[in-house]
């Protein structure tokens, strides 16, 4: 499955995968949702996340979120 990665415009740090294109699934409260990328089938996700577990969050729940920590020095 594709996977569709999402940045939350009201949360700079604040990402997401989602199973769709259009982000149907994201959480209301961190709208809008700005698509950031795609990890294509059989490409490894960023930051070594695990392909498995994004997956079972997104047939679960519809979405997985995560959070990038501040660079050092921010």
């Amino acid at each position: 499955m594709p996977i569709f990665i999402f940045k939350s415009e009201i949360n700079n740090a604040l990402y997401a995968f989602a199973g769709d294109l259009e982000g149907s699934k994201l959480p209301v409260q961190f709208a809008p949702w700005q698509q950031a990328g795609t990890v294509s089938l059989g490409e490894p996700p960023p930051h070594n996340f695990s392909r498995f577990r994004i997956e079972s969050a997104i047939k679960l729940h519809g979405f997985q979120l995560w959070r990038m920590k501040p660079a050092a020095g921010d």
